[in-house]
């Protein structure tokens, strides 16, 4: 059973937190990118972490190609093996940083998404909004009111100094 690639995994993160699948939000990121800048920059990423998951894929077959079994490389082919095989790591790093940078605008996102009050927090709220008065709590006075702020200056100024 192979496992979910990079890319497999980028996208069903998105999927996941825009509750929409990535066909739909591809189209939303491009045609309406100031109504969710971070959908936006997910789907940047992840077009980023596309292109790093083909080069994956590409050096892993390279690789397997020339370590298949029963296949004995010539000696000029150890270059090959051991710069496919460097630059798969290398690749693998990418998207690994990619996916990362995911995670990190979808727990962006969460976060900057309030959340909801109680329902009772709720009618509290506009009870208190649609009556004017603010809430006051037994055995508390009100203070006394702020005073005004003064426009002039606060003492007469000093003529020049000499």
């Amino acid at each position: 059973m192979p496992t979910a690639t990079a890319l497999d995994q980028a996208t069903a993160m998105i999927e996941k937190t825009w509750g929409q699948p990535i066909e739909i939000l591809e189209v939303l990121a491009v045609r309406r990118p100031s109504d969710d800048p971070v959908l936006r920059s997910a789907m940047h990423v992840r077009a980023a972490l596309a292109i790093t998951d083909n080069a994956v894929s590409a050096h892993q077959t390279r690789l397997h190609a020339l370590t298949r079994p029963g296949y004995v490389p010539a000696f000029f082919e150890l270059e090959r093996i051991t710069s496919s095989a460097a630059d798969l790591r290398v690749a693998h790093a990418e998207s690994q940083t990619y996916l990362q940078s995911i995670r990190r605008v979808v727990e962006a996102r969460e976060a900057a998404v309030p959340a909801a009050p109680a329902p009772a927090a709720r009618l509290a709220q506009a009870a208190v909004a649609r009556s004017g008065h603010t809430p006051h709590h037994p055995g508390h006075a009100p203070g006394p009111p702020a005073p005004s702020a003064a426009v002039g200056p606060s003492a007469p100024a000093a003529g020049p100094r000499r």
